[in-house]
């Protein structure tokens, strides 16, 4: 079996050629829409120079005049839903009782190739249920991960599962990890990206039994893993890819947002304070913005939902429309990097390095 020395990175063959990307949103996902989705839909349109066909999913009756209050009704598709699933629907309701929602309709569009790819601020359990059961998961994936770039000293740490799956076994965590070395290596260009295993200790002799055997299966495997990382590591530069359950994951993710929001509630708060911190802060603006930036989640927006035979970026139900436009950007650049393509190819790759 090669080692991580030996073939680190996964998927070799180069994307020659970027296919137009046709882009399906959900008109009726998150708390602001269907005006957020618009809006950030607008701004993407505004700023970019890429051609590509968006088209929006929903009522009719609500959307065809959104969108000719933005001069969009001639450059947007509406593809008709009649149902629309609410963030308070339970999963399983949703499922079989609204299969004429945005979702569902947006979902089997992009099964039937209609469309490249979804994007939905909507309810995440109900977007992680529908798409599992209408697009499948992809050859080799038991389970679809939900994952999310944060920001780390290098720019960002491709971060996963973050809550789409509690309870894992290493085999799933396996899986989640060849699905992160893969997206960083197509969407963002990472040749051979570090695959770190989220753990109490960088020791091996640390952790759960299944974060064991997951470890010495990563080592066995021909992804470039550097062994567990701790809590610290996320935000550093030594590691591209880190990996743990959803539970765990869920939980760091909604603590760094909270962490952040204090963060920057405080800096403004003082930098308000006085006439003297005011005039700092005029004169340091620019910095100030930079890491606002940095460090707010809108900029960070945009989590794909991996492992799925079909591209689908789920959005923050608070998501405003420039974090919006952020989750647009995240599906644009997986359907321009092929990115189901460069997954299958990858868990082939591990398949017959187990043989």
């Amino acid at each position: 079996m090669p080692t991580a020395n030996e073939s680190s990175a996964l998927v070799s063959t180069p994307v020659t050629e970027k296919k137009l990307a046709r882009i399906l949103l959900d008109g009726h996902g998150g708390d602001g829409a269907p005006d957020v989705v618009l809006d950030g839909l607008q701004r993407v349109m505004a700023s970019s120079s890429k051609k590509v066909k968006f088209g929006v999913c929903g009522l009719v009756e609500v959307l065809e005049p959104a969108l000719k209050a933005r001069g969009l009704e001639k450059l947007v598709e509406i593809v008709p839903a009649t149902e629309v699933i609410e963030m308070c629907d339970a999963p399983a309701v949703a499922v079989r009782r609204k299969k004429q929602s945005s979702i569902h309709v947006a979902a089997r569009a992009v099964r039937d190739g209609d469309w490249d790819a979804m994007v939905s601020a909507g309810n995440t359990g109900a977007l992680m249920a529908i798409s599992k059961l209408i697009l499948k998961t992809l050859p080799g994936i038991d389970r679809p991960a939900i994952a999310s770039m944060i920001p780390a000293v290098d720019g960002g740490t491709f971060f996963l599962d973050i809550g789409a799956n509690v309870d894992c076994s290493s085999e799933h965590l396996v899986q989640f990890a060849v699905m992160g070395s893969c997206y960083l290596q197509a969407a963002e260009g990472v040749e051979s990206p570090r695959v770190g295993l989220l753990n109490i200790g960088s020791e091996e002799t640390k952790g759960t039994d299944v974060i064991k055997v997951t470890a010495a299966r990563l080592r066995e495997s021909n992804l470039n893993f550097i062994g567990n990382v701790e809590g610290t590591d996320l935000f550093s530069d030594k590691v591209d890819v880190v990996v743990c359950d959803g539970f765990v994951g869920n939980v760091s993710l909604k603590t760094m947002e909270g962490l952040a929001n204090l963060m920057l509630g405080t800096i403004k708060q003082e930098l308000t304070s006085t006439l003297v911190a005011k005039t700092g802060a005029l004169l340091a603006r620019k910095a100030l913005k930079r890491v606002k930036n940095a460090l707010h989640p809108s900029e960070h927006n945009g989590a794909p939902l991996l492992g799925l035979n079909g591209i689908v970026v789920k959005s923050h139900g608070g998501a405003d429309a420039h974090a919006y436009a952020c989750a647009i950007d995240v599906a644009q650049r997986e359907v321009e990097a092929d990115l189901i393509t460069r997954t299958i190819e990858a868990m082939n790759t591990m398949a017959e390095a187990s043989v």
